[in-house]
């Protein structure tokens, strides 16, 4: 299934996926991108994650690139983070600088408009694989109202969304009392199952 529905975007650097840095007397425009790393179950703690993004924070400026967000699923043992910078070279160059832990991928994305978080639920992030020229940024943003017009349902809370366009992935960040309610969710609204969903801490 082609997602090519009609959507006027956001007019927010972050919703574009984009934000701009003065990096050495130039202006540099950065690109948005989630990296993943993929440790193996039980081979990753989130603590032990909080101190590797530490050092990221601290190298980080050198290369001009800023480390969002991230979270991490220590039962299947992946990281996922958002990374604002000009390249996928140089976030590649600030993790072998900072710790040595490199990815496993590295999308760009294109940034959905956040929601406020509300208290009690945890944070999942489902995974939607559509594949190549399968979805648009426009057309998720469509998909992601209809999310919205039927999360109370379910008692979810769609955070924010994250698309990757080239091949066709999408990342969905939420706040529900299980992952069975993101996938009723997502059925009821619009029929696209994730391929699959995590239970996530976050941390920034």
């Amino acid at each position: 299934m082609i997602l090519n529905v009609s959507y006027a975007p956001a007019h927010s650097n972050i919703a574009q996926g984009k934000e701009s840095k003065v990096t050495h007397q130039k202006q540099t425009v950065n690109n948005l991108y989630m990296d993943v790393h993929h440790f193996g179950p039980g081979k990753v703690k989130y603590d032990d994650v909080v101190k590797a993004h530490a050092k990221d924070l601290a190298t980080e400026g050198k290369f001009g690139v800023h480390f969002i967000k991230f979270w991490v699923d220590e039962e299947r043992g992946n990281v996922y983070c958002l990374v604002s910078s000009p390249s996928k070279q140089l976030l590649k160059k600030v993790h072998a600088r900072a710790h040595g832990l490199m990815p496993s991928e590295i999308y760009q994305v294109t940034s959905g408009v956040e929601s406020p978080l509300k208290p009690g639920n945890g944070f999942f992030l489902d995974v939607h694989t559509l594949g190549a020229g399968k979805v648009t940024a426009k057309a998720a943003a469509a998909v992601h109202q209809k999310d919205l017009a039927t999360e109370s349902k379910y008692g979810v809370n769609f955070v924010n969304y994250w698309v990757n366009e080239k091949q066709g992935v999408v990342f969905c960040l939420s706040q529900a009392p299980d992952s069975i309610s993101i996938i009723k969710t997502h059925k009821e609204a619009h029929g696209l199952v994730p391929a699959y969903v995590e239970s996530v801490r976050e941390g920034q």
